[in-house]
C-alpha cells in the first residue's frame, strides 16, 4: 500500500533523472500533489518533496508551469517562514522559491544552453549557507552500489541533496557550508565497499582527484532518515516504461507514475 513518504521518495528518484522531469511536471496529478505535500506535517515528506521540486526546476521548460501552479509560491513562502523547521528544510524551500522566482532570458545562447543541460543539481545556487562537492566514488559500478552510497549520504547530517553521474562514477553532493568534506568520505568508506576522492580543478583548469581523510572525522547522523523501499520494490527498474520515453504521456497505462498521480490527487493522510 502506498503512503505519502514512499510516493514522494520514489517520485524524487524519478525526478533525479533529467529525461523524466518534463513528463512529471506535465502530468496533471503530480505537480498539484507535490504542492499539497508542502503542507505535510512529516519533516521527511517535506524534505523529499522539496528535493523533488528542486530536481524538476533544473529543467528550464518547467519553471513557468511550476511557478504558476496554484499554491506553489505561497506554500514555499509559508514554509520558509514556518517556525520549528530544520535549517535543511527552510534553506531548501528558499532555494526552490528563489529558482522559480528568478528572471530567465527568453533566448539563451548555445553556451548558456550547454551549461543548463549539465546533469547537475543545486550548482550555482544563491544560497550562501551551502556548498557543492563533487566526489569520484570507487566501486560505484551499478544500482546496488548506488543504493549503498545513497543510504550512507542520507545518514550524514548536513547533506541537502545529491545526484549521480554513474558513467563517470561521480556524485555531486549539496551540503551545508560548515560540514567538512571528509565527513562524506568517512560515511562512504564505512560501507566497506566504496571509497571517495574529491574532484577539483588545478591552476590549469584540469580536473584532479584529491584523497580525503577518513580517520578522525566524526560523522553526525541525520535523525530524519526516510524509509526506503526494498530493492525489489524500487521503481528504478521501470524508469523507461514509467516516464522517460518520448511517448510517455500516451503510454502510462498501469505505470507507477499513473498510480502515484492517482494517489497524490485522491489520498492524503493528514
Amino acid at each position: 500500500m502506498m503512503d505519502a513518504l514512499s510516493v514522494v521518495t520514489q517520485l524524487r528518484d524519478l525526478a533525479s533523472e533529467p529525461q523524466n522531469r518534463e513528463a512529471i511536471v506535465q502530468d496533471q496529478g503530480c505537480l498539484p500533489g507535490l504542492v499539497l505535500f508542502l503542507d505535510h506535517k512529516d519533516p521527511k515528506v517535506l524534505f523529499a518533496t522539496l528535493q523533488t521540486l528542486r530536481y524538476l526546476a533544473e529543467s528550464p521548460r518547467n519553471i513557468s508551469t511550476m511557478k504558476n501552479e496554484l499554491g506553489m509560491m505561497v506554500s514555499l513562502e509559508i514554509l520558509v517562514q514556518r517556525t520549528g523547521m530544520t535549517t535543511d528544510i527552510t534553506d531548501l524551500a528558499k532555494e526552490v522559491y528563489d529558482v522559480l522566482s528568478a528572471q530567465r532570458p527568453t533566448v539563451q545562447t548555445p553556451e548558456q544552453q550547454k551549461r543548463r543541460n549539465k546533469p547537475q543539481f543545486f550548482i550555482n545556487s544563491s544560497n550562501k549557507k551551502a556548498k557543492s562537492v563533487t566526489l569520484h566514488i570507487q566501486g560505484l559500478d551499478g544500482a546496488d552500489q548506488r543504493g549503498v552510497c545513497e543510504e550512507a549520504l542520507l545518514r550524514v547530517k548536513g547533506v541537502i541533496s545529491f545526484t549521480f553521474q554513474m558513467a563517470l562514477k561521480r556524485c555531486t553532493v549539496r551540503i551545508r557550508a560548515d560540514l567538512p568534506t571528509e565527513s562524506l568520505a568517512t560515511a562512504i568508506a564505512a560501507t566497506k565497499v566504496l571509497s571517495a576522492k574529491q574532484v577539483v580543478k588545478n591552476e590549469n583548469g584540469e580536473e584532479v582527484l584529491i584523497p580525503l581523510s577518513t580517520s578522525g572525522s566524526k560523522v553526525e547522523e541525520n535523525s530524519l532518515l526516510p524509509d526506503y523501499l526494498p530493492e525489489d520494490e524500487s521503481p528504478e527498474k521501470e524508469l523507461d516504461r514509467a516516464v522517460s520515453r518520448t511517448g510517455a504521456k500516451q503510454d502510462t497505462g498501469g505505470s507507477w507514475l499513473n498510480t502515484a498521480a492517482s494517489f497524490l490527487t485522491k489520498t492524503f493522510y493528514w
